[in-house]
């Protein structure tokens, strides 16, 4: 099998990186490019751990073959705040202590982005909906769905 090229937007910036037909785009965020805020739990596309924003989607990245990746727009759980200014999701996971381990809360918080990038005021029926593809095995939903229901007042000026 021949390597290729792939070039996509990462965070707003472009890359280019040499990858295997055979790579997905888990393991050349984790493994080629040092982006380890997106877990590899399952490997199977059941847990949410891997979950990314690929063109304004919520994706399981560990179900998407890197070269499906190319010209895309991809985003991350690095690209969304800095320590300095966190994005809002973060905050109020941390907050409202939405966080316990912390291994599903990246894709747990990009599942978030993607609805709120859609819909800044969504119910909790939406936000459930959202998180759906999503595990957590240390809390309830209960303060999951508060942090994002909390972060979607403060997300309308602080994108």
């Amino acid at each position: 099998m021949d390597n290729k090229i792939l070039k996509f937007s990462l965070n707003g910036e472009l890359k280019e990186v040499i990858v295997s037909p055979s790579d997905m785009l888990v393991d050349v965020l984790r493994d080629k490019l040092n982006l380890t805020g997106t877990k590899k739990g399952c490997g199977k596309g059941e847990c949410g751990a891997c979950t990314v924003i690929m063109n304004g989607e919520a994706v399981n990245s560990c179900l998407v073959p890197a070269m499906k990746a190319m010209d895309a727009e991809v985003e991350t759980i690095e690209g969304i705040g800095s320590p300095e200014r966190l994005h809002p999701l973060q905050e109020t996971f941390m907050d409202l202590g939405a966080i316990q381990c912390g291994f599903c809360t990246p894709g747990m918080i990009m599942s978030s982005k993607a609805l709120l990038d859609k819909n800044p005021n969504p119910g909790k029926k939406e936000v459930r909906e959202a998180i759906s593809g999503n595990i957590c095995r240390c809390t309830g939903y209960v303060k999951i769905e508060e942090a994002v229901l909390a972060a979607s007042g403060k997300y309308k000026t602080k994108r």
